[in-house]
């Protein structure tokens, strides 16, 4: 059933917001520190586990996974590129060079990525 994967997914989501907040703390930051990547790590972890237990996840649950994954995704790129900004502007210059620079060489490296791709493929 699709809410198993959904329910996973939250409660993944539950322990890696749990663990990020405890890092940032320790930090000394006010927020969540890398809570949603330690959530996708332990639900890549809790399914390959499963896999390797021969109990793989059925094809209901993988479609709960993939719903919340195609929603939640979007949602996370649009509130980080919304953060960024605002920390670009109080940032100042230096701010807005690197993230050109980021940009511009992210550009440049398209045909290199797709020649190692067309490589492969071969």
């Amino acid at each position: 059933m699709e809410i198993y994967g959904l329910g996973l997914v939250a409660m993944c989501m539950f322990i890696g917001s749990f663990i990020g907040r405890i890092i940032g703390v320790l930090v000394g930051v006010s927020g969540d520190v890398g809570g949603v990547g330690f959530a996708m790590l332990l639900l890549i972890l809790i399914t390959n586990y499963l896999d390797k237990k021969g109990k793989p996840l059925s094809q209901g649950t993988g479609r709960g996974i993939l719903l919340l994954s195609s929603l939640y995704i979007p949602i996370v790129v649009a509130m980080s590129a919304n953060q960024d900004v605002v920390s670009a502007f109080q940032g100042g210059i230096v701010a807005f060079i690197a993230g050109g620079v980021a940009t511009v060489g992210g550009i440049m490296l398209v045909p290199v990525i797709s020649k190692i791709g067309s490589n492969k493929n071969e």
